[in-house]
């Protein structure tokens, strides 16, 4: 396929940039990736490991003849990554994200953006535990939804161009509006973090269960919830602050179910618990079919690291 921008600057170069550069690099969807991280650290591995094709020192430079700008760093920071960059942006360029919250970031974000450069605020769903530089595959997005929230007045002809990179990525793309973005990833993915790092919290709590025992004993649930309570702090502290509306309201919905199932354990209510487990199980298998995650033995732990599961 044809390089569809000629320049690409990636803001951040954790698990989702990284992926990004070596999913473009491998179908030369652009001509050159240039990165930039805060972290002096992580911009050596990046050179090191050849993430990108070029590793700048400020993010400024990094975006500079960009024809795509994309803002990879933790939702909280992306109001300041933003105006750092405005004064560098090239008349015609795109500005996306990758974050997991989009109200706020589009808050944050679009006072900052120049006339005459395009804002598509997005976000794909796909991810692991892991972070940092080294993280990333090129396979991530394969058959993963990527959601773009544009705003009002935003090119159809820049919201297509983004797309059809990422199509070529082997994402699939939907558009979507920006609260309804955040109530569903309230129910999809930030409450159930929020519940996996509370439970490993209560484990680490229980002063009766020793944290050998934790780790000894750790049954197939536990291990799911300390998989996903491993992700990284400070984009999850930051999702939370910024989603706080939505994730409250689902907290509140998952607490009413919770009173539910905790009444039926009590009374011996044996039929409504296997009734509501039955329909909960439909849901599992439904993502499977959808291709969203594997049916492999063991959940697929068994994979080698980095590999992406089959669906």
């Amino acid at each position: 396929m044809a390089a569809i921008y000629d320049r690409v600057a990636l803001i951040g170069l954790g698990l989702i940039a990284g992926s990004m550069s070596l999913a473009m690099r491998e179908a030369g969807l652009a001509r050159e990736v240039v990165g930039h991280a805060r972290s002096p650290e992580t911009r050596a591995v990046a050179r090191e490991i050849g993430l990108v094709d070029r590793v700048v020192e400020s993010a400024g430079e990094a975006v500079k003849g960009a024809d795509l700008v994309v803002l990879a760093v933790p939702v909280g920071a992306m109001g300041a990554v933003a105006a750092e960059i405005a004064p560098h942006l090239k008349p015609g360029a795109t500005v996306t994200d990758v974050g997991s919250v989009k109200q706020a970031v589009i808050e944050a974000v679009a006072p900052h953006i120049p006339v005459g450069v395009h804002f598509i605020p997005g976000h794909p769903l796909a991810g692991t535990e892991h972070s940092g530089p080294r993280s990333g595959f090129a396979s991530l997005f394969r058959n993963r939804w990527w959601l773009l929230t544009p705003v009002e007045g935003s090119d159809p002809a820049a919201v297509e161009r983004l797309s059809v990179l990422i199509r070529a990525m082997g994402a699939n793309v939907e558009a979507m509006d920006a609260a309804h973005h955040d109530l569903v990833l309230a129910v999809t993915s930030h409450t159930p973090h929020l519940i996996a790092y509370t439970m490993v919290g209560v484990a680490d709590h229980l002063k009766r269960v020793t944290e050998s025992e934790v780790i000894k004993y750790s049954a197939a649930g536990f291990r799911d919830f300390t998989r996903i309570a491993a992700s990284d702090p400070t984009m999850w502290r930051d999702v939370f602050l910024q989603n706080k509306e939505a994730v409250l309201d689902i907290l509140g919905r998952f607490t009413e179910e919770l009173f539910v199932l905790q009444r039926a354990i009590r009374m011996g209510d044996g039929p409504h618990l296997h009734d509501y487990f039955t329909r909960t199980r439909a849901i599992r298998r439904g993502i499977i079919e959808a291709g969203q995650d594997t049916a492999a033995p063991d959940f697929g732990r068994s994979l080698a690291a980095g590999e992406a599961p089959k669906p």
